[in-house]
């Protein structure tokens, strides 16, 4: 029979093939084509197969037979290949292939055929410590190359590692972290230990921990906790085996999100009696910290990496810039060109979303509070609307406000079929996915944190990562840019640690301009950049130093 022959390959097959809604409706091979020794096979002149009876009389073969055999073919071997079901998590289950081939960010992170969840393993590094819990900790050869690379794009990190590892500086202090665990993290937790830190750490998200990059750190004997893909349970508990461990008391605070200093809050007051500052990079964790120093309860000094000019500029704007555009193409493989995409927020982050669409030809709208941001849309050609006027027409919506509920049931249930919604903000509490989770609607896993949500209807819209930070989720993010960042939180770390008592109160403050510019010069031998020296008689006239800094404080770039 022909179906014992395998088929050529042909450009229905590979796993994307059998992903088609088309491949559950093909007949099996079997049923397709038959053997017959009475006829014979030739090429039809017009390149199709024919079928040559006794008789001389020539008959067209069916054209789709052999893409039809791919299909099916290849869905059976698709389907046997094993589903990482684990411990039951925020995400349903999803094929093991369908990570593999749409997630290059998560080329080693899971690629794991182990179900076990990793609480529920017990792991030794080298070195015979099992004070960690990753995914796998034999990945950590994948997670070491992957930081060497990232090594290459952090010259700031990599020069601050070197100028004051003799020093020191950081001798004695304990931080514990809560970030995003990527290759970049692993360079700052590396220089921060090398400049005398003892770290622990735990992932901010629960899908953006590169589980390589985790282990690698692990086996370099760094207490890590964090896996992709963990569920709220896991999240929690990640974060108090970071903080509540026997014979060690943090005594620095490194934050993204205000989840690790709100969890202390909750569990352990005490500790802030030795913590000597909290740094926080991300406006959601700034803004908890305005909130609990008006309310006269926070206790310890913060440091704002976030309204810093290098973070802002760089991180909000240049990364963001970048970033959707490779966090949407992975996740949907769509062309931008032409499509209609609104907005929400024209801060650091909206803005350098906006305007890579602009650059690749999609109609941009943008929804604004602040009647300044708003202008500012206006002036840089982008149509200034409500969401509820655009909400019908539009293919993509993006939220980058920091804010709640900004997209609520109500415009889900308006918008188009197969539009696409994300958000860029650093919260999940954007988009009201909670909304979603009822009897009537359909959720159906296409791969990995992409979502179809499916009305009573038909309609369907395409959730990305569960409404969660787009980049880090489904993509990765510039290295460079992450190593302006790094440095500023290293600073700042350095700054409150050995800050003489008295000098910073229990206020949130600001990072010193002098040490932004810093952060700045550092990075500029990359471009080959040259900067140009104020004369004596030039700095006298502009009443400033010739070394700094150059701007007052209340200056917007």
């Amino acid at each position: 029979p022909a179906a014992e022959r395998p088929p050529a390959p042909g450009p229905g097959s590979g796993p994307a093939a059998a992903l088609s809604p088309a491949a559950g409706k093909v007949p099996q091979a079997s049923a397709m084509k038959r053997s017959d020794p009475h006829h014979q096979h030739q090429r039809h002149r017009d390149g199709g197969e024919a079928l040559v009876s006794p008789d001389g009389t020539v008959t067209e073969a069916p054209r789709t037979v052999k893409k039809q055999i791919q299909f099916a073919d290849q869905k059976q071997e698709f389907n046997k290949r094993p589903t990482k079901i684990g411990r039951r998590s925020l995400s349903r289950s999803i094929s093991q292939s369908s990570t593999d081939s749409y997630s290059s960010a998560a080329s080693y992170t899971d690629s794991s055929d182990d179900e076990t969840s990793p609480r529920d393993k017990q792991q030794k590094n080298s070195k015979g410590s099992s004070d960690f819990c990753v995914k796998n900790i034999k990945q950590a050869e994948f997670g070491r190359r992957e930081i060497e690379i990232a090594e290459q794009e952090m010259p700031a990190l990599m020069a601050l590692r070197k100028r004051a590892q003799g020093e020191k500086p950081l001798a004695g202090a304990k931080i514990v972290g809560c970030t995003h665990i990527t290759a970049q993290t692993a360079v700052l937790m590396e220089t921060l230990g090398a400049l005398g830190a003892q770290c622990r750490w735990a992932a901010c998200n629960i899908y953006s921990t590169l589980n390589e990059v985790a282990a690698a750190l692990a086996e370099s004997g760094f207490p890590v906790f964090a896996w992709k893909g963990e569920s709220e349970d896991d999240f929690w508990w990640c974060i108090d085996r970071c903080v509540n461990v026997e014979g060690w008391q943090p005594n620095m605070i490194l934050d993204d999100g205000g989840d690790l200093t709100h969890w202390i809050y909750k569990k352990y007051p005490n500790m802030f009696k030795k913590i000597k500052g909290i740094v926080e990079e991300s406006v959601t964790g700034v803004h908890r910290l305005y909130q609990l120093s008006k309310a006269g309860k926070l206790c310890v000094p913060a440091m704002n990496v976030n309204d810093s000019v290098t973070k802002q500029k760089f991180d909000n704007l240049y990364c963001c810039r970048e970033s959707i555009l490779d966090g949407l193409k992975r996740t949907t493989d769509m062309m931008f060109g032409g499509k209609q995409v609104v907005v929400c927020g024209y801060g650091e982050v909206g803005k350098g979303c906006c305007a890579a669409l602009k650059a690749m030809g999609s109609i941009v709208y943008v929804t604004e509070i602040d009647p300044i941001c708003a202008l500012q849309a206006c002036m840089d050609g982008f149509r200034l609307v409500k969401l509820n006027e655009v909400i019908r027409q539009v293919d993509i919506v993006i939220t980058c406000t920091g804010n709640k509920n900004v997209v609520t049931r109500e415009h889900l249930d308006r918008m188009k079929n197969s539009c696409i919604v994300c958000n860029m903000g650093h919260s999940n509490t954007e988009i009201d996915v909670a909304s979603l989770r009822t009897p009537e609607l359909t959720w159906e896993r296409v791969r990995s944190q992409v979502d179809h949500v499916i009305w009573p209807d038909g309609k369907r819209i395409v959730l990305l990562a569960e409404g969660r930070l787009l980049n880090l989720s489904c993509s990765t993010v510039p290295t460079f840019v992450l190593s302006i960042t790094a440095t500023t939180q290293a600073l700042a770390l350095i700054e409150l640690y050995n800050a003489p008592e008295g000098r910073y109160k229990q206020d949130v403050y600001l990072l010193p301009k002098k040490m932004d510019e810093y952060v700045a010069s550092l990075h500029l031998p990359t471009f080959d950049a040259h900067l140009t020296e104020l004369t004596d008689e030039q700095a006298k006239y502009l009443g400033l130093n010739k070394n700094g800094p150059f701007k007052p404080n209340y200056y917007r770039y």
